[in-house]
Parts: structure tokens; sequence; C-alpha cells
């Protein structure tokens, strides 16, 4: 692990994470009767899961409005949600703060133009390896994985790793 990589993951104790693109394909299935749907990666939502459990916390940050959205936050244990923000920047801080943290202390990962506010603030700026040209540009890490493809899954081990406890949730094998 790159030192860089150590340096810039010690603070990080919040990751914030736009959906469509990121936590899913970026794909919006709407079927004759109106019904919307989405897919979400399972590795993907039990690195969440890991990331919570080692005292860190996670949060959602999206432009849309969706039913799915709040379904999936709460499979996930995920009560720092906040849907219909076009402008994302003001949400972002709003959360931040409702975490007690500072900017320097967040993750943000997003794929597009609406996401680039929020991560030129942040401390760590993240997008899928499919993220729009100007979000790589502007992102400190890139990920190898696309969006709902276990991008964040990739972005939740780098850090853990970084910090030294990705480890701590890996089962070793009985002797």
């Amino acid at each position: 692990m790159a030192n860089k990589d150590l340096d810039v993951a010690k603070p990080i104790k919040l990751i914030l994470s736009d959906v469509d693109g990121v936590l899913t394909d970026g794909s919006i299935t709407i079927d004759n009767a109106g019904i919307e749907s989405k897919s979400f990666n399972v590795r993907d939502g039990q690195a969440i899961r890991i990331w919570c459990k080692a005292g860190f916390q996670f949060g959602l940050l999206t432009a849309r409005n969706s039913q799915i959205v709040k379904i999936r936050a709460a499979e996930l244990g995920i009560t720092l949600v906040r849907q219909g923000f076009s402008e994302k920047l003001p949400a972002a801080k709003e959360m931040i703060e409702q975490s007690g943290l500072d900017l320097s202390e967040v993750c943000y990962i997003g794929d597009d133009l609406p996401d680039l506010p929020v991560m030129y603030a942040v401390g760590l700026a993240a997008t899928p390896a499919d993220g729009a040209n100007e979000v790589r540009q502007a992102a400190n890490w890139v990920m190898t994985a696309p969006g709902g493809r276990g991008a964040v899954r990739e972005l939740i081990e780098r850090l853990l790793k970084a910090k030294g406890r990705w480890d701590d949730f890996v089962p070793n094998r009985m002797s």
C-alpha cells in the first residue's frame, strides 16, 4: 500500500455515496406499469456492513427520489440518507455536521458532474472506473470496478486496508 493511500485514508470516518452510477450501474428500468427497479451489488452491501461494523459511518446522497433507495438503505442499516438534492454540497455539509465530523474526515464517491462540488470539498474524492471523465480527473482515487459492480466494495476494502483494519473482518482458516 502506497504511503499516499495511508495519508489520505487515515482521517476518513464517513463515506458518503451517490446511488445511481455508483451503487448501481446507472440503469433505471421502468416497466409498463411505471414500476421502477434498480440492481445493487451484494458485495457492495457486505462492504458497507463491514465499514459500519468497524465503527465508521456511511451515508447516501442522491439527486433522485426513490423508494428503492429507502428500502436498500434500511436493509443495510444506513440511516444517513438524503434524496432529491440536485445541489449536493449543501446536503452533504448538513450530513457531515449531523455526523459531528469535518469535511477532511469524509470520503465521497460519485460518478457524474453533480457530484463534483462535494468531491472538491471533502478529504477524499473517489469514483467508479466508469465515472464521467471530469469526475475521474477530479478524484483522488479511481476504482478499477465500475459503478454497481463492486466499486464501493473496492473503496471500502482499500480504506480499511490502509487503516490496517481489513484483516479484522476476514475469517481465518481454522487449523
